[in-house]
């Protein structure tokens, strides 16, 4: 399994949900754990990095060296995710 990386951005957003939405996106950070590449992600182009959904969230991710880096969480239906993404 993978080491977990969080950027302050991430964990800040995380901070913010609600339990249940919480809830869900955690769950899905510890499945990118085991499984880095599930069917349901892709790769970002211009990017090093790749995104997942989960309910009405992105997971803008990377593996490095072992560990599973969470670059970014944000809305899905809100391109401000790719905005920040360009900042980084």
């Amino acid at each position: 399994m993978l080491k977990l990386d969080l950027t302050k951005k991430a964990l800040t957003f995380l901070d913010k949900l609600p339990p249940k939405q919480f809830k869900q996106v955690s769950n899905k950070i510890f499945s990118l754990m085991k499984n880095p590449e599930p069917h349901d992600s892709k790769e970002l182009k211009g990017y090093p990095y790749r995104g997942t959904d989960i309910g009405e969230y992105r997971i803008i991710y990377r593996v490095e060296e072992g560990v599973l880096k969470i670059a970014l969480v944000g809305k899905r239906n809100d391109s401000a995710v790719y905005k920040k993404l360009t900042r980084l």
